[in-house]
């Protein structure tokens, strides 16, 4: 890495990747299929290149969140099966052209990706069953699966070739009884579907608290995305997964305020003291927002924490350097694998998913061992 950068960039470090998806597969049977989750820009970073990268590790699935997603990775060469895991029926048609596999989580969807597979003369075409075991946000539940079964048997045009679904709160152990529920709901819905319909698809329940906390439920297949860019979900898992992202900015202005002098849009800060202040080239249009001004959020400036100083701008943050040894054109840490994005928003109470997916497209990627 070089040792001084010239503007705001996010190095994206791929043997750091290898290195988490190796971790990720030690703890996983050699027949449990390995689904890589590469949602929102592959978490921040760069969608088409991780999942190069990670087919070139011979990962067995990915996942996406919308239709969209998984055409950009097949326009970049990616082979690999593709699940969408929220398709909307206005792009069914696009699913089936572009080899993706689809979600089914409602009767709706069921009904309309039947309708536009016979349309399209397909012919067993694969499709994965979600069922809510508690986190209530999409899925069919228990009693749905005679209407299911039903409908997929006067069909040829498409297979079950997974039921699935997913753990609310695997990172926490306060929640260990309702974890042990959802995948004792999962093995009974897996065992009903199969009755009813003399099928025996694949099932995956485990993200990557669930691949790390509970090995019993890794069945046929995991999926796994934060722990893939870095993140265990607890300290203990931290120390064995290294973030692949590192943000890093510099120093374009110094200035000296007096007290009683101002700094930033209505006036945000007021000095009281004499007052050192760096001016940075990141602001809440990079993903670095608001809440992070009046001194909650810090960047590292050699070595040390230069607190967040008055409002966030659109394009620029001020710190406060007044016992900081720095000049302008200095090295800025946001985050890195040593200062972590998890760390950055606790600063403000949030996660390190909102934090690296909020991350702007504007911001030049770089990539380490390519």
């Amino acid at each position: 890495m070089p040792n001084k950068i010239r503007e705001t960039t996010l190095f994206i470090d791929l043997k750091a990747l290898e290195h988490n998806y190796a971790y990720l597969k030690s703890k996983l049977k050699p027949n449990t299929k390995f689904l890589a989750v590469v949602k929102a820009f592959a978490y921040g970073s760069d969608a088409q290149i991780i999942a190069k990268k990670l087919q070139d590790l011979e990962v067995d699935y990915f996942a996406v969140a919308y239709t969209s997603e998984g055409v950009a990775l097949r326009n970049a060469g990616i082979t690999k099966p593709i699940l969408v895991l929220h398709p909307q029926s206005v792009h069914f048609k696009t699913i089936i052209e572009r080899c993706l596999e689809p979600s089914l989580y409602s009767h709706f969807v069921l009904n309309e990706f039947i309708a536009v597979s016979e349309k399209l003369n397909q012919k067993h075409y694969p499709v994965h069953i979600k069922f809510n075991t508690g986190l209530n946000r999409l899925g069919f539940n228990a009693k749905d699966i005679p209407t299911i079964a039903a409908k997929t048997k006067t069909t040829s045009a498409i297979e079950t070739r997974s039921l699935f679904s997913h753990l609310a709160a695997s990172e926490d152990f306060n929640e260990k009884a309702f974890t042990l529920a959802q995948i004792e709901t999962f093995n009974t819905i897996c065992q009903t579907f199969e009755k009813e319909t003399g099928l025996k698809p694949w099932r995956h329940i485990c993200n990557t608290s669930g691949i790390l906390n509970y090995p019993q439920a890794h069945f046929n297949m995991v999926r796994s995305g934060i722990g893939l860019y870095g993140f265990g979900n607890s300290n203990e898992e931290n120390k064995h997964l290294i973030p692949i992202g590192r943000l890093k900015t510099l120093i374009s202005q110094i200035h000296t305020l007096n007290p009683g002098e101002s700094l930033g849009y209505n006036r945000g800060f007021i000095a009281d003291k004499p007052t050192r202040t760096a001016t940075l080239p990141i602001g809440h249009a990079d993903g670095i927002g608001r809440q992070y001004g009046q001194r909650k959020g810090y960047v590292i400036i050699n070595n040390q924490k230069a607190y967040i100083t008055g409002n966030v701008c659109m394009d620029m943050i001020m710190v406060d350097v007044t016992n900081i040894d720095c000049q302008e054109g200095d090295e800025v840490i946001l985050f890195d694998e040593n200062h972590t994005a998890e760390a950055f928003g606790k600063t403000t109470g949030t996660i390190s998913y909102e934090v690296i997916t909020g991350l702007s497209k504007r911001i030049k990627r770089v990539f380490l061992n390519q």
